[in-house]
């Protein structure tokens, strides 16, 4: 049969092999790894919107395809499939998988307790598949973990995730046993500073109280706190506690409850309460994802696999919309990351030239000696795409020329959509059309050239 992975992220290729060992690992199987590769499928010269990934070789699978989806809700980054025929939202996956670049010696919160969410949003449509925590980790793991990474790593392991990626200590990373024991390790952990709200759980004989606040820039839209909160409630429901849990200290109104956001959705699942406030009835969308023949990273991915697959060019940024943001290269292979402002004190005090615009992907050409600087947008967008490209002189100032002073830089727009087959616009290097017509610009960069050709050539051999 085949393999399908479904997926919001650009497929990266070690996260690929990843996937492809964890299969044949549980199917007690052997396989070979060559060079990986991700083609686009063409029919005609004419993109089919689904890539095939070869270079890799196991008895069980036929083929192995990549797709990209999107999630109605709170969505993980992949979904797999063993079967033969292109999935469909009615069917069931052999895996969800979430997949992070974050480890715990760069974000405590974002590396663990604003992924968890996602997998109790996923687990109500497939409660009986494999879920997977992938760390993708591009910088060294952290030695010595933080009790903020320890305490959320066990919610992931009571809730039933499996890790992968990271190496865990058995003997600390264990799925608590008991209520009891998830509230003696939150209450023995450092609280935050005077001012912040801290994640406090007291238990009385007929409720628990979780104190921790939910409100962030007038909405409810607290990602860090909304995991956090819902995983502990999520362990204490498997834990066996079945009366009240009720958040307090949320600094919520009424008015920021609606009845599709997804902490209200996974209240109604799971019963919470939120302190004085009435939580809307909420019901989970029938379907969990459908396929993505609309958004803007069709084109931006698609020009990121061909270059990297067909030319000798990579990716030194990427940010496609809806994916998680990459580090930036340096010319010496480290991975940093990108600040937000080039002076955040001034940016603070009111001068809003200090924030740094990011393109969607930065390539580098290194047969040309150039790097390009990519704005993706929707072809309805096409003018705003163009004078974004205006927007990119602090991350080129800060970024590029100081790690690669002797490239040039070059500023276009890649999209996706219309029935169009030319494009007028020099800004424009190229357009993917919604019928996968491959369009290059008048003035397209040179790699764009090199990259469809010899994808032309491949599938005319």
């Amino acid at each position: 049969m085949n393999l399908w992975i479904l997926t919001e992220e650009r497929p990266k290729k070690e996260v690929i092999v990843m996937i492809l060992q964890e299969f044949v690992k549980d199917k007690e199987q052997g396989a070979f790894c060559d060079t990986l590769r991700i083609l686009p499928i063409l029919d005609n010269e004419t993109f089919k919107f689904t890539y095939k990934v070869i270079g890799f070789c196991c008895n069980l699978i036929s083929n192995i395809y990549i797709k990209t989806i999107s999630g109605y809700s709170s969505f993980v980054d992949f979904l797999i499939f063993y079967q033969e025929n292109q999935p469909e939202p009615d069917d069931t996956p052999l895996y969800m998988i979430e997949e992070t670049k974050t480890d715990d010696k760069e974000s405590r919160n974002t590396g663990v307790y604003q992924r968890c969410s996602k997998f109790i949003v996923a687990n109500h449509y497939y409660p009986d598949i494999k879920k997977i925590m992938l760390y993708n980790l591009k910088v060294t793991q952290k030695e010595t973990p933080t009790p903020t990474y320890i305490f959320g790593t066990r919610l992931l392991l009571t809730m039933g995730i499996h890790i992968l990626g990271k190496d865990l200590d058995a003997n600390i990373f264990k799925p608590f046993e008991s209520v009891k024991e998830l509230i003696a390790l939150k209450e023995a952990m450092r609280k935050p500073p005077n001012g912040n709200v801290p994640i406090l759980i007291i238990k009385s004989n007929n409720e628990i109280k979780i104190s921790g606040r939910l409100l962030k820039s007038d909405s409810l839209s607290h990602d860090p706190n909304i995991g956090a909160l819902t995983a502990i409630s999520d362990c204490l429901r498997k834990l066996g506690w079945d009366k009240d849990i009720v958040i307090t200290d949320h600094g919520l109104s009424q008015s920021h409850l609606g009845n599709r956001n997804k902490f209200t959705l996974i209240a109604n699942k799971l019963n919470i309460k939120l302190l004085g406030l009435m939580i809307p009835n909420a019901d989970f969308n029938p379907n969990y994802w459908k396929y993505d023949l609309d958004g803007e990273k069709l084109g931006t991915i698609f020009i990121h696999l061909i270059v990297e697959n067909f030319t000798t060019g990579y990716a030194i940024f990427e940010n496609h919309a809806g994916c998680e943001k990459g580090y930036f290269i340096t010319a010496d292979c480290r991975y940093i990351p990108i600040e937000k402002y080039s002076d955040k004190i001034a940016y603070k005090a009111g001068d809003k030239t200090k924030i740094i615009y990011i393109p969607d992907l930065i390539l580098i050409d290194l047969d040309r000696t150039k790097i390009i600087n990519v704005e993706g947008k929707k072809f309805k967008f096409k003018n705003q795409g163009i004078e974004e490209l205006g927007n990119y002189n602090c991350i080129e100032e800060y970024y590029i020329k100081e790690n690669y002073p002797n490239f040039q830089i070059i500023r276009t727009v890649v999209l996706y959509g219309s029935n169009k087959e030319e494009i007028m616009e020099i800004e424009v290097g190229f357009l993917l059309n919604k019928n996968g017509k491959l369009i290059l610009g008048i003035q397209a960069p040179e790699l764009f050239h090199e990259a469809i050709r010899n994808l032309l050539d491949f599938w005319r051999t």
